[in-house]
C-alpha cells in the first residue's frame, strides 16, 4: 500500500471509531442489498407460516363453543339471571 492508501485507511478507521463513518458507494450498495435480502426472506418466512391449518381451526372452534356454553350456563343460572334482571329494572327506572 502506498502512503495515500495508508492515510485513507487510518482516516476511515478513526471515523469508524468515533461513529463518523460514511460508507462509500459500494459499501452502501452492499448494505442496502443485504437489508433488502433480509426483508424479502422475512416476508417469505411470514408467508409460509401465515395461516392456520384445518386442525388448528377445529381446535379454535371447539374452544370457542366450550367457552360459549360455559358463559351461557353462568348467565342463565338463577342468581346471575336475577341480578341481571335487577340491573335492567334499575336502569329502566332511573330518573334522568
Amino acid at each position: 500500500m502506498d502512503d495515500a492508501a495508508t492515510d485513507r485507511k487510518q482516516v476511515r478507521d478513526s471515523q469508524q471509531k468515533f461513529g463518523l463513518f460514511f460508507p462509500t458507494g459500494v459499501e452502501m450498495y452492499q448494505a442496502v442489498r443485504a437489508r433488502l435480502r433480509a426483508l424479502v426472506c422475512g416476508m417469505r418466512a411470514a408467508r409460509r407460516d401465515a395461516g392456520m391449518v384445518t386442525s388448528e381451526y377445529a381446535m379454535g372452534i371447539v374452544a370457542a363453543v366450550a367457552f360459549a356454553v360455559v358463559l351461557y350456563k353462568v348467565v342463565t343460572s338463577g342468581p346471575v339471571s336475577a341480578e341481571l334482571q335487577n340491573i335492567v329494572k334499575e336502569a329502566l327506572n332511573a330518573r334522568m
